[in-house]
């Protein structure tokens, strides 16, 4: 074997796991000149609005102090383009993803697209409603992964925002502060809640007539994604049984899944799995009418697809 075969073929060894991942929506992005990192829900992983923007003291040239710069894709061309916010000393800006969720999965589930010739650290805070704050991590030195475990994140939570908050390590330059091209969620999820009144008559399991535009609906938004996990959760009220609401929840899990395989089509690129919760998990206590109809509800989680975690690293 020559050298230009051996250097193929280690090559070939060491992407090719991620390259079977790479199927589908997911997309890397690359992050200097000789890496990239890879979202495995592509572009919806994104940070989508702004919250709040907070500028430090000093401030950024003007041409810096763009807190658009820091939502959807990175676009960050050179220093000189200014296609990404610089905070300011001390500043802090508060992020929303409208359109996904992220969780602490296995992994790292965060990249901070922090740019420019100078790398500064910022404190990193999640949370779920943008009351609550939970800190993260800090990005530092370049080291701009954020693994929700180190900081023992727990795993069942989808957060929906993200606070930067500079920490003040170069407050002199034209771009003071952190730079941020962009904010990813590796692990990027779709959560969503249906009632299940509205998908099935009491104690039943088949689907309404009237079930098929909200499923409809649903698959219009698992569709941003062409490969994915997607997990169907039943959740019952505490009427009944707990062997007959487990039962329950499970078979209208089996209803919702078949109806899913049938609108997204039998050969797409989705695995699924069936979670049957029956009165388990409440939201409410089951004291009251309205917070029983609460508790009837079908989750859909849509996940990266199976085939990432399988090519991580063993550990991860």
């Amino acid at each position: 074997m020559d050298l230009r075969t051996f250097v193929l073929f280690c090559g070939l060894l060491f992407l090719g796991p991620m390259l079977l991942a790479q199927k589908g929506t997911g997309k890397s992005y690359r992050i200097d000149r000789y890496s990239s990192i890879y979202l495995p829900l592509g572009k919806i992983s994104f940070a989508d609005s702004i919250v709040s923007f907070t500028m430090g003291d000093p401030p950024p040239l003007e041409k810096y102090a763009d807190p658009q710069q820091s939502l959807h894709e990175p676009n960050y061309k050179n220093y000189h383009s200014a296609k990404f916010l610089s905070l300011g000393c001390k500043g802090s800006i508060t992020l929303a993803f409208t359109d996904n969720g992220f969780m602490n999965l296995p992994g790292n589930d965060l990249y901070i697209f922090e740019v420019g010739p100078s790398k500064e650290s910022a404190k990193i805070e999640i949370s779920v409603d943008g009351n609550e704050w939970l800190y993260a991590g800090t990005i530092a030195g370049g080291k701009s992964i954020i693994d929700l475990s180190d900081e023992n994140i727990e795993t069942e939570t989808v957060f929906y925002y993200l606070r930067i908050t500079d920490l003040q390590d170069l407050c002199k330059s034209k771009s003071a502060g952190a730079d941020i091209d962009a904010v990813g969620a590796i692990n990027s999820v779709i959560k969503l809640s249906i009632n299940a009144d509205v998908l099935f008559d009491v104690a039943e399991f088949k689907l309404k007539p009237s079930a098929q535009q909200t499923l409809d609906t649903l698959t219009q938004l698992i569709k941003q994604v062409d490969k994915a996990t997607i997990v169907v959760e039943g959740h019952t009220d505490s009427d009944g049984t707990d062997a007959s609401n487990m039962t329950l929840s499970e078979n209208r899990c089996y209803s919702v899944v078949d109806q899913l395989r049938a609108l997204l089509g039998f050969e797409a690129l989705y695995d699924y799995e069936i979670r049957a919760m029956g009165e388990s998990q409440p939201k409410a206590d089951n004291d009251t009418p309205e917070n029983k109809q609460r508790n009837r509800r079908v989750e859909i989680t849509v996940l990266p697809p199976k085939d990432y975690y399988d090519a991580l690293p063993q550990g991860d």
